[in-house]
């Protein structure tokens, strides 16, 4: 039989589940470590918190604070360990990067 512990942990995890269901196909924007901002569609992470964006471009900051313009990356893998914030981008049109009959 299951403590309840384990019940709760379950439902965690379907709840962590769920959550990345929702987000999928969605613009992202992730700000790095480094400073760079890339925005791109969510289409999936793995254990270690790496995401995989479709459709991405990269932002970097200007001398003075000002966005330069973006550079097309595409595909791309974001390793965990160098992402500082995630966000849900409403900011760009959304982009159709899988095939929807």
């Amino acid at each position: 039989m299951e403590s309840p512990e384990d019940l709760t942990k379950d439902v965690e995890v379907e709840d962590g589940k769920t959550k990345l269901r929702k987000w999928l196909n969605m613009n992202f924007r992730i700000e790095m470590t480094d400073g760079r901002v890339l925005i791109g569609v969510f289409l999936c992470t793995d254990r270690d918190a790496n995401v995989i964006l479709g459709a991405c471009s990269e932002y970097l900051k200007g001398s003075e604070g000002e966005a330069e313009e973006p550079r097309v990356l595409g595909l791309v893998m974001v390793p965990g360990r160098h992402i500082v914030s995630i966000q849900i981008d409403d900011t760009t049109p959304p982009q159709k990067y899988y095939y929807d009959e």
